[in-house]
């Protein structure tokens, strides 16, 4: 059931990219071998795609306006807020044999909750009106990436929908910390007016250790490592999508 991987990039590439690096490559099992390439690979296309991305070029060369920092939290917001909500989904889909799965799940989503004020709280700090985030619609590319990991997070046990925690988690791990330099350079803002990147960059690498655990537990069989992977292909070309997308509503 394991197909191969149609990358263009090198093992090495993909290894010295991936959020995960070679680690799943060193516990001799082939399905975890083959789901950390796959997933490494995933990741690879979604950075190169980030690259191209407008406010994404913005903040990484530290041409960012204020402006733009404001439209990129407010954006943001709305999608973080929903965060919790698919998490605590997928934990109710868990049925008795994923006890261990459902557990985790509730403990991340009660971390997680309120990572949306962090967000709020940004805004307002560099002239935003609390009201206007907090009553902001979805733009289309969150809209769609709410309704994907909504649904596959209502399926019966929906392990593969991990395949989205790598890419939104994955974010904080690699971009958050960068971003959040970046946007200080360009802005000269402190910590305090940065603080949901800040926090992300520092406690997703926490989060990824927890997801290393589930990727290579007994839930992984080959049918869930290749649901896992379309998941986070799927995933990482609507959070792309969304930031595409900045205001469009």
């Amino acid at each position: 059931m394991l197909h191969e991987i149609n990358t263009p990039y090198s093992v090495e590439t993909i290894y010295a990219k991936s959020p995960i690096g070679d680690r799943m490559a060193k516990l001799n099992n082939p399905v975890f071998e083959w789901l950390g390439l796959a997933l490494g690979a995933v990741w690879c296309e979604f950075e190169e795609k980030l690259s191209t991305i407008d406010i994404v070029q913005k903040i990484e060369s530290k041409h960012l306006s204020l402006v733009e920092y404001q439209s990129y939290l407010l954006n943001m917001r709305q999608q973080v807020k929903e965060g919790a909500r698919w998490i605590s989904r997928a934990a109710s889909s868990m049925d008795d044999s994923h006890t261990p799965l459902r557990n985790a799940l509730i403990a991340h989503s009660a971390a997680e909750h309120k990572d949306f004020t962090m967000l709020e709280q940004d805004y307002v700090k560099v002239g935003g009106a609390l009201s206007t985030i907090q009553t902001a619609e979805k733009n289309i590319g969150s809209e769609a990436l709410h309704a994907y990991i909504f649904a596959q997070s209502s399926q019966t046990n929906p392990v593969h929908a991990f395949g989205a925690t790598f890419i939104i988690e994955g974010m904080g791990t690699k971009k958050a910390g960068l971003w959040a330099h970046c946007i200080s350079k360009a802005l000269s803002l402190p910590i305090e007016d940065i603080s949901f990147l800040y926090y992300h960059g520092k406690a997703d690498e926490d989060h990824y250790e927890n997801l290393l655990k589930v990727l290579t537990s007994p839930f992984i069989t080959e049918e869930v490592a290749v649901r896992m992977v379309k998941c986070a292909k799927v995933v990482a070309r609507l959070y792309a999508l969304q930031l595409e997308e900045l205001d469009n509503c």
